[in-house]
């Protein structure tokens, strides 16, 4: 009669093996966050005319911009200006992110867009 429950040809080690590698991810996810978190990054648009830093918790922190580029007569170019620096400071800061983390997981499931983790 076949045993019941367990895991047979000494599965219970394996198991135990995986589930402190699991943990050590984990921990390094962790890790990882926390030094992405307190990161910083500047990114320009306009040919350096409108410059935006962002923290690793997408938070703006100060935003440049070349006197040369006001031009009250157009409005809507500097505009454009900030709204692609800030953007492209998103995309720099998800961008590392997901290589940081794809370096820990091996890239396994993209890990629902970075584990569920947020920044």
């Amino acid at each position: 009669m076949a045993k019941r429950g367990g895991f047979p040809g000494g599965m219970p080690g394996n198991m135990n093996n995986l589930m402190k590698q699991a943990q050590r991810m984990q921990q390094q996810m962790e890790e990882t966050q926390k030094a992405l978190q307190e990161k910083v990054y500047t990114v320009s648009s306009g040919g350096g005319a409108v410059e935006v830093t962002i923290s690793g918790k997408k938070e703006i922190t100060a935003v440049k911009i070349d006197p040369e580029v006001v031009d009250p007569e157009d409005v809507e170019m500097l505009q454009d200006l900030v709204m692609a620096a800030v953007n492209e400071a998103f995309r720099t800061v998800e961008k590392e992110a997901q290589a940081a983390f794809n370096g820990i997981t091996g890239g396994i499931g993209n890990m629902g867009g970075l584990g569920g983790l947020s920044f």
